[in-house]
């Protein structure tokens, strides 16, 4: 009992009297030179005052200390019988993890006993000693699971600075520089029903017939309502199993909801309804193509169906024949492979370049660019502005920084002559420091702001048009007053000849404008052996009309013999990936201007090779990595590409990457190839 110690206020409440006793003292001797014998009478008074409290103190100072034992005990006891009988799960560790005590509840729940001392990542897995040193700096939340049964553990810091009391106090005293409490709540039944909910969740789909028209206007009408009500019975009784609702909304188009939990079945199942119409038979020659998007990730039905508009119209943006799921921000792409619908009608091609002409005609200047590295189709596109420009008067300038080796023989042939402006061609500063609030940007070649010439000119000007032929991925151009993408187009420089037909009825393009335009088209179609429809040949047809000379075009892009043994040089250190799959790297010398076109060109090469279904060649040029990837017909490099940040087309595909060694790169690209076959999205 004498070793009991006083602490903070109870300390200085038992030392009152003695603070006041000398405060007493100090009156006396300051009274004493005012007047000694009022200052000895009261000297007697505090000598008396010291003389009962001493008495008094030494008389209780027994009873005062049972007193406060026994409230210690009784407030520890009811302390340690509040935390025994905890209804929640409560357990205490040491900076360790090890379980240092329970209480009742926690010993129910893992059916342990209190003497249990082991570690706590023994029990709960999900707990680690990592999780247990980040709980002792800052109190954090993990989900656990324990006999089926799910629960939140919050991990708390104790501290204990200040005695604990009772036998707690005794088994804790040794680890008490690092104590952790974890208390359990049982969130199985309030998962449940957040699953059940969210499994209840409206999904909204919007499906459309890419050609519908084309297919039913070379089908006898006799058949027509036989083949709509095959259509119809094939989306009915696929969407059915989930228990949809499938309406039509117009004679190509469809709305269909569905409940949530449904969707993982159909992403299994790879919406092999798009695949399945494509087997539809009923007198028609060509096969009927479906393209579906599909809108979730909010609890606002409105914001649901936008999602699935922007579904649909990125689908039918990357060429139809394929599945969009929106998910709030994230995207999935679903379909044939790849496969793209192409239109023969020119419609769409007449209704662009008319609107195309009224912006033009509304703004005082035209600033036209295209991805960085410029080639031949987005130099041909731009030429191709530069002539719809001047057929209205516009002044209309070209934004290139670097002009590679292959491109400057087509740059000379527009600033050696005299009938062309001397600011045709502008860098990136002076494109930014012409440009104003009443300038036109078009981009072309493509749709991703990070891959443009200029990036600097989208966030300056909001009046934006696009005119690409690659795929659209989740990177895209904000907001543009006018886009034109058509993925089945096989390049840039044959749609804008298309728009060239409409955007004038004569419109004057001379021989050296048409030839590189044409040039523009040569170079993607690879020689118009790859992703050339009817109207690629057309828009050829228009330019060779317009003065174009295949002999000329060819000398233009003729390369020079570094350029021609670093391609043999590419194609001969090639190694094959899984049978199929050609793999080789280029990295140039000092000497190679453009090795990106050379290592494009090695990709085409390189399909010449006997069961060689894809090609890629990875050039490291500019502190980047540039993959060039091309296929025949059997593998969508494009899906691998937008795996590794790139995009493209079925055929004809690319990535730039940054901040990789090319080692790394050509890892990452096997990687992706491992996993597609692993998928099902490639298949040899």
């Amino acid at each position: 009992m004498e070793a009991l110690k006083y602490r903070n206020r109870l300390r200085r409440y038992l030392r009152f009297p003695l603070y006041m006793l000398i405060i007493f003292l100090i009156g006396c001797i300051v009274l004493s030179f005012v007047d000694t014998k009022i200052a000895e009478i009261m000297t007697a008074f505090v000598v008396i005052y010291g003389i009962l409290c001493f008495i008094y103190y030494r008389a209780n100072i027994k009873s005062f200390k049972n007193t406060i034992v026994e409230y210690a005990i009784h407030y520890g006891t009811v302390q340690k019988e509040l935390i025994k009988n905890f209804r929640l799960p409560y357990v205490l560790l040491d900076s360790t993890g090890r379980v240092m005590w329970m209480n009742e509840e926690f010993c129910q729940l893992v059916d342990k006993s209190k003497t249990y001392n082991k570690s706590i990542t023994s029990i709960f897995s999900e707990i680690t000693r990592e999780g247990i040193e980040h709980a002792k700096e800052d109190n954090f939340d993990i989900h656990v699971e324990y006999n089926e049964r799910k629960y939140l553990a919050c991990l708390q810091r104790l501290d204990v600075s200040e005695p604990l009391s009772g036998a707690m106090a005794t088994e804790m005293d040794e680890s008490a520089d690092g104590l952790v409490a974890i208390i359990l709540f049982d969130e199985t039944d309030i998962q449940a029903t957040k699953a059940k909910i969210n499994d209840q969740a409206m999904v909204m789909a919007l499906l459309y017939v890419d050609n519908y028209d084309e297919v039913f206007d070379q089908v006898e009408n006799a058949k027509r309502s036989m083949l709509l009500a095959l259509l119809d019975r094939k989306i009915n009784k696929y969407f059915g199993e989930a228990e949809a609702v499938v309406r039509r909304l117009e004679k190509d188009k469809y709305l269909i909801i569905f409940q949530h939990k449904y969707l993982e079945m159909f992403e299994n199942d790879k919406f092999s309804i798009v695949e399945d119409i494509t087997t539809i038979k009923m007198g028609n020659d060509k096969d009927i193509t479906v393209s579906l998007g599909i809108g979730l990730g909010s609890d606002d039905y409105t914001q649901k169906a936008q999602y699935a508009h922007m579904a649909i119209d990125l689908a039918l943006a990357r060429g139809g024949c394929q599945v969009v799921v929106k998910n709030g921000q994230n995207v999935s792409y679903y379909g044939t492979h790849g496969k793209e619908v192409e239109r023969t009608t020119r419609v769409k091609a007449r209704v662009k370049a008319q609107a195309l002409r009224e912006l033009m005609e509304s703004r005082d200047r035209i600033i036209v660019m295209g991805h960085n590295l410029s080639d031949a189709d987005c130099l041909g596109a731009s030429v191709g502005v530069f002539c719809a420009g001047r057929e209205i008067g516009k002044p209309v300038n070209i934004v290139i920084d670097t002009i590679t080796g292959a491109m400057r023989p087509v740059v000379e042939s527009f600033t050696s002559r005299d009938e062309y402006p001397d600011d045709m061609f502008i860098t990136s500063e002076q494109a930014l420091n012409i440009c104003n609030d009443n300038t036109l940007i078009m981009v072309v070649d493509t749709n991703r702001p990070s891959y443009v010439e200029c990036p600097g000119l989208l966030y300056k000007n909001k009046n934006i048009v696009v005119i690409d032929h690659h795929r659209q991925v989740e990177e895209i151009i904000e907001n543009p007053i006018l886009s034109y993408i058509e993925p089945y187009a096989s390049s840039a420089s044959e749609m804008i000849a298309e728009v060239l037909q409409y955007f004038a009825d004569k419109i004057n393009i001379n021989p050296t404008e048409a030839d590189c335009i044409y040039a523009g088209i040569l170079i993607d179609t690879n020689n118009f052996m790859t992703k050339t429809g009817v109207r690629t040949f057309e828009a050829a047809a228009f330019l060779r009309r317009n003065g174009a000379e295949v002999t000329r075009v060819r000398k233009m892009l003729r390369e020079n013999m570094e350029t021609y043994k670093a391609r043999a040089e590419i194609v001969r250190n090639a190694t094959t990936y899984h049978d199929a799959f050609a793999i080789a790297e280029c990295e140039p010398d000092g000497n190679l201007e453009s090795p990106t076109v050379v290592g494009a060109q090695a990709a085409n090469e390189l399909l010449n090779i006997v069961g060689i279904k894809a090609s890629f060649v990875l050039t490291k040029f500019m502190d980047k990595i540039f993959i060039s990837s091309r296929s025949i017909d059997e593998i969508d490099v494009q899906s691998i590409m937008t795996r590794l940040g790139g995009g493209g087309h079925v055929n004809i595909a690319g990535a730039q990457i940054q901040n990789r060694t090319i080692e790394e790169v050509r890892a990452d690209l096997e990687e992706t190839i491992d996993k597609m076959l692993e998928e099902g999205e490639i298949k040899l």
